[in-house]
């Protein structure tokens, strides 16, 4: 088995169904993949929905929500491949996506991870697919503006290391759970996902640990997928007002996004920066939790 996709789904059927209907468009060459998708107690049908439109793929369902980094786990363990997949379920891929991210690792040694274009559906770049560590200054200068203002210099720009040449393949820090394919070797030396990030942040602290031993991150944008964003975490509802039950999700994803960013500044950042400097940046992470739209 060369690839193992693993796509973690929670109440996103018919985003699901599209997904996977790119895939058996896909042009695989002669590589052979295998699809393992995790259901995380969805309620909207999408397992009997998964069971039907595609019978060979290896279905786990979980009886509750386990969360995005266990669920991953989960797929990982039984995975076969050679390459390991992280793939979003609101995503689309193009024809030759697969094919060639695939060449390009063959052809890469010096990678151990890479990622594509992820292209939001206004055809502009995802900005979570190309990304620096969040850093306190890193941080500081995307919450306040500063990164917007001078993209182009290395000094403001490190949040998501905006100075580089979208249009070239190049090395970068962090890539995006959304595309995120790995050497399975590496994952193997690595360990699994943190299974404490419940909902965002595991890629950045994946991408963290792999840098620590040296190893080195793809940014390929000779390739793309179209992300939708509108996932089982946040649903965009531009045009509409916001429903009880949208204001629920929202308070939850809010919640999940300041605990994972604390939680990751404790466990990689506790030691290398005074408490205060922790303690502003954590500030900044919840008004931006709480107000960004």
């Amino acid at each position: 088995m060369d690839l193992s996709i693993i796509i973690v789904n929670y109440n996103t059927k018919d985003l699901l169904r599209k997904l996977l209907t790119s895939f058996k468009n896909s042009n695989l060459g002669s590589y052979k993949v295998e699809v393992i998708v995790v259901d995380n107690a969805s309620t909207d049908g999408s397992s009997e929905s998964i069971k039907l439109y595609l019978p060979t793929i290896k279905l786990i369902q979980n009886r509750t929500n386990l969360g995005y980094a266990r669920a991953n786990n989960q797929g990982i363990k039984i995975a076969k491949g050679k390459y390991i997949l992280l793939l979003n379920s609101d995503t689309l891929l193009n024809k030759t996506t697969l094919l060639q991210m695939l060449k390009f690792m063959g052809e890469n040694k010096q990678f151990s991870a890479a990622t594509c274009r992820v292209e939001l559906v206004n055809r502009e770049i995802d900005p979570a697919c190309h990304r620096g560590f969040p850093t306190p200054w890193a941080a500081f200068t995307y919450f306040s503006g500063l990164e917007k203002l001078f993209s182009q210099l290395k000094l403001f720009g490190q949040y998501h290391q905006t100075w580089k040449d979208l249009h070239k393949v190049h090395e970068v820090d962090v890539i995006s759970g959304a595309f995120f394919m790995i050497r399975k070797k590496i994952l193997n030396k690595l360990g699994l996902l943190d299974e404490r990030f419940f909902m965002y942040a595991e890629d950045v602290d994946l991408c963290y640990r792999m840098k620590n031993l040296g190893y080195k991150i793809a940014y390929n944008p000779n390739t793309k997928i179209i992300h939708y964003k509108t996932s089982s975490g946040r649903k965009k509802t531009k045009g509409k007002k916001f429903t009880r039950k949208d204001l629920i999700i929202r308070k939850k994803t809010s919640k999940y996004f300041f605990e994972t960013m604390k939680l990751f500044y404790d466990k990689h950042y506790k030691d290398e920066y005074p408490w205060l400097l922790k303690k502003l940046v954590l500030v900044g992470i919840w008004v931006v939790s709480k107000f960004k739209k």
